[in-house]
């Protein structure tokens, strides 16, 4: 019988590994998102469906599905052919989202890697790097400044 406990036992941590893998992506894209509207709000004063589908390189209806799901878990408001605004909650998410962001990037600066590569490859680490990463790549950089 043990055999089969120990398959189950497994078969129940694959596939807790798969939902936390789902359960981040799913983080991954609303945290893309609200950073993305933030920014198109800074700049141009307004987020609409055209310029964020154009901006992520998706459908209309990729970013309309997606719109109405941030509406759903309370991080952003919209109305039909309207701009997009961020809840307090979404700005909150935005900005840590950009926070993550740019301490990745200057992060990678600071080891050598040209700005445009560091720019680029900040997209994907910032939403996977824990606290403690987060925490060694400040203290890096606050000592890397000292130097200067």
């Amino acid at each position: 019988m043990s055999g089969a406990n120990d398959n189950i036992r497994r078969a129940n941590l694959q596939a807790e590994g798969f939902r936390r893998v789902r359960d981040a992506h799913q983080t991954e894209v609303a945290e893309d998102y609200v950073e993305l509207i933030a920014g198109l709000i800074e700049e141009t004063g307004e987020a609409r469906v055209v310029e964020l589908a154009q901006r992520l390189g998706v459908s209309n209806a990729t970013v309309n599905n997606t719109i109405q799901r941030l509406q759903r878990d309370g991080l952003v408001t919209s109305k039909p052919y309207r701009s997009i605004f961020l809840t307090e909650e979404g700005q909150a998410m935005a900005a840590a989202s950009r926070e993550r962001h740019e301490l990745v990037r200057d992060f990678l600066i600071s080891l050598g890697v040209s700005a445009e590569t560091a720019e680029a490859d900040a997209e994907g680490v910032e939403h996977h790097v824990s606290q403690e990463t987060l925490k060694a790549f400040r203290k890096h950089l606050a000592k890397a400044s000292r130097k200067r």
